[in-house]
């Protein structure tokens, strides 16, 4: 993940996409315009699980399987659902980068510590 952040760091340098570090307010305005941008991502990623869904729907309404209607229409949505997702990461990394936190570090101390956490739900895990 340290190459990817690092890479992603010199990635958005070049093409000019860093949050701002200018002052306050063009720090404010870079990092709620990236948000908003990250949204936009994470509901085109909810488009393409419809679109998967749809095409479920239609296979199953011609007479395929559901099983086999499903693994068809995963397969329909990967490119795109990859690119979509790729487009997530890529916000995601952008604020690590600018924060200065090591996503490495980040993620697998959020993960122990829902691991250990009292209050998790685990009714989906029970069965």
């Amino acid at each position: 993940m340290k190459e990817l952040q690092n890479f992603m760091r010199d990635y958005q340098k070049k093409m000019g996409w860093e949050i701002s570090e200018e002052n306050y307010a063009e720090s404010r305005d870079s990092l709620l315009n990236n948000y908003m941008l990250l949204t936009t991502e994470v509901a085109e990623v909810a488009e393409e699980l419809r679109k998967a869904f749809n095409l479920v729907r239609e296979y199953t309404k011609e007479g395929m399987d559901e099983e086999q209607a499903f693994a068809l229409a995963k397969d329909q949505v990967k490119e795109d659902i990859g690119k979509e997702l790729a487009d997530c990461l890529a916000y995601l990394i952008k604020f690590y980068n600018f924060f200065g936190i090591e996503i490495d570090e980040s993620f697998y101390r959020k993960m122990e510590e829902v691991k250990i956490r009292k209050n998790k739900d685990t009714s989906l895990i029970e069965k």
